[in-house]
């Protein structure tokens, strides 16, 4: 296993981490994604281990609380092998302190978390999402608070827009507080919107991108063929309209290119789909999930070796999509691309 510093901070992890959203299984969409319990959890956590995957990635909405239930309980008595990473602000409940980053609701989120998974700290605390009625100084006090009291380590944000993450970083500098050193964002073949504005923010500003969903939502397993039905084992039938979406059209073309490359490589196609994303700029660490040992040993196979320059090539081509504005300019007319290094220049 590779390891990356997570962005500009010290903190190494792994390029591959485990996602822990399909543990405990509760609600219509958890539900769909897995419903690994305590005993199968320890195993798949055994396996990840074994293979040098040290993060684990969760967050209190998973399941309601039960996802951080059942990895509290398959990282037990090996507390000191692992990063834990979790996540809080979207709603827990109905009332009107069950979400959001209030400074209440941040310190009872924390508590909540580090109760349910059985641990004194959490390695990465990020805010699921940004909570526009709540002052940024409020949000960045509070985490200070937590920090200093050695119950958070780092922080983060996930989906957040540019601006949300720059004033942010802004304010954290005015304050002194501690500065978010990742973003988990939602980045796939498919989906390669991260790459117009919060890519070269994260280069300028040095966070370290965590990638949610890198198999395009359930779409790049290689299950999926153009003229072919909906497998009747792929979860889309019940999470379609949960995640981001993308055209048939797009879809097929980029599985296209993934196939061809699998003649070439030997490589399954979601190991493919995987290894073009950790050769990208800003990646500090894909997150996989799997809801049993053979999807989590297919998706370790995707680092260890690398795409060509022209493999990679080939993928960029049959996935970009037309900038939007104010990009397009960057990447059609030459007077606006020579003004930016290439990490700022629009994605091919």
């Amino acid at each position: 296993m590779e390891y990356r510093r997570l962005g500009a901070s010290g903190l190494m992890v792994p390029a591959l981490s485990f996602g822990a959203g399909t543990f405990g299984g509760r609600g219509p969409l958890f539900s769909a994604w897995g419903t690994t319990d305590a005993r199968e959890a320890r195993r798949l956590v055994d396996i990840c281990l074994d293979a040098g995957i040290t993060m684990f990635d969760t967050a209190d909405v998973y399941s309601a609380g039960a996802s951080e239930e059942v990895l509290g309980e398959a990282i037990k008595g090996r507390r000191d092998q692992v990063i834990v990473s979790t996540k809080t602000s979207l709603p827990m409940g109905d009332g009107p302190g069950d979400a959001g980053s209030s400074r209440s609701r941040l310190i009872t989120a924390c508590e909540d978390a580090l109760r349910r998974l059985g641990t004194d700290h959490v390695d990465l605390f990020q805010l699921h999402a940004f909570d526009a009625g709540t002052p940024v100084e409020e949000v960045l006090a509070t985490l200070d608070t937590l920090v200093k009291a050695g119950k958070v380590r780092y922080a983060g944000v996930s989906n957040f827009s540019g601006w949300q993450v720059m004033k942010s970083l802004a304010t954290a500098e005015k304050y002194g507080h501690p500065r978010y050193v990742a973003h988990q964002v939602y980045y796939s073949l498919i989906g390669r919107d991260y790459e117009w504005e919060l890519m070269p923010l994260a280069q300028d500003q040095g966070l370290g991108a965590i990638v949610w969903s890198p198999l395009g939502w359930g779409r790049l397993t290689g299950k999926i063929r153009r003229g072919a039905p909906l497998p009747a084992d792929s979860r889309l039938h019940r999470t379609a309209d949960y995640g981001p979406p993308v055209s048939d059209e797009h879809l097929y073309g980029v599985v296209d290119a993934l196939d061809e490359i699998a003649q070439e490589t030997g490589r399954a196609v979601p190991q493919i789909a995987l290894n073009w994303l950790l050769q990208r700029p800003t990646v500090s660490s894909v997150i996989i999930g799997a809801r049993d040992e053979r999807q989590l040993r297919q998706n370790l196979g995707a680092v260890g070796w690398s795409l060509t320059p022209q493999q990679m090539a080939k993928l960029d081509a049959a996935s970009h999509r037309p900038a939007p504005y104010p990009y397009f300019p960057y990447e059609r007319q030459e007077g606006f691309a020579r003004l930016n290094p290439p990490v700022f220049a629009a994605p091919r």
